[in-house]
């Protein structure tokens, strides 16, 4: 063969774009694997499932014919096709659907199902209930500490303020010794007791914050004529009883 003339309109006219063969050939292969789907899916015989769907759906899909007996009596009767059921035409005019069960599971396997469904998220919304309970339960038990705790700390506040007063109301009246230990204020810095005093701190320790500071508060009232909380020595128990609002903080608020 002669060799091809590259100077020739036939070679200068070829796509030589680079790539393209490559691209063109990607193309036929696709197409030819589309064309042999299309080729097995023709030749691939129906399963019995889907010639039995088809012949039943056909047979669904077309009217009674008159070979059908129970159309034929009621033809007989004066029915005609299309006309309502009933003396009056008050009927249905087609026919009942049918529900065809293709699954192997048994009768009521469907509504068990079902049922299961929905109990367990009538489960699901009770755990979420009880959940929601249990967070309010703690943020209220959380509110009901930080209260008690905000009103520990109050008291002991007011228990120092008491035992402040107490010991300069006794000094002024020359009271070297308190009537308890605890009536005044500890020293932040004092010698080592013995062990009586160490079991009268036990004793005392005993009594809440809120005990000490009732008998405390009535022991300055009682000696003293002095309110806490008024912040006022009056001059006798009649003055006190007169111009003071109560004996507890509550009554003062």
């Amino acid at each position: 063969e002669e060799e091809e003339d590259y100077m020739s309109d036939l070679f200068i006219k070829q796509d030589v774009r680079p790539g393209l063969p490559m691209v063109r050939r990607m193309k036929e292969a696709i197409q030819k694997e589309e064309k042999q789907k299309e080729a097995n899916e023709k030749n691939r015989q129906k399963s019995l499932k889907e010639e039995e769907k088809e012949r039943r759906d056909l047979v669904l899909k077309s009217a009674l014919g008159h070979e059908n007996k129970g159309f034929a009596l009621l033809q007989k009767m004066g029915y005609k096709s299309g006309q309502a059921l009933g003396k009056s035409g008050e009927g249905i005019v087609e026919p009942i659907p049918l529900n065809i069960k293709t699954g192997r599971s048994g009768l009521g396997h469907e509504e068990l199902k079902k049922r299961k469904a929905e109990e367990k998220l009538e489960n699901y919304r009770q755990k979420l209930h009880m959940k929601k309970q249990a967070n309010e339960q703690a943020a209220d038990q959380f509110r009901v500490r930080f209260k008690n705790k905000q009103e520990e700390r109050k008291m002991e506040g007011d228990l120092r303020k008491s035992q402040r007063a107490c010991q300069q109301l006794d000094m002024q009246k020359d009271i070297d010794v308190p009537k308890e230990t605890w009536y005044w204020l500890e020293p932040e810095e004092e010698d080592k007791k013995d062990e009586e005093d160490k079991e009268d701190e036990c004793t005392s320790s005993d009594l809440s914050v809120s005990e000490k500071l009732r008998i405390l508060t009535a022991y300055l009232r009682e000696e003293h004529f002095y309110c806490i909380w008024c912040g006022t020595t009056y001059e006798d128990s009649q003055d006190l009883s007169s111009n003071c609002p109560g004996d507890s903080a509550a009554d003062h608020d």
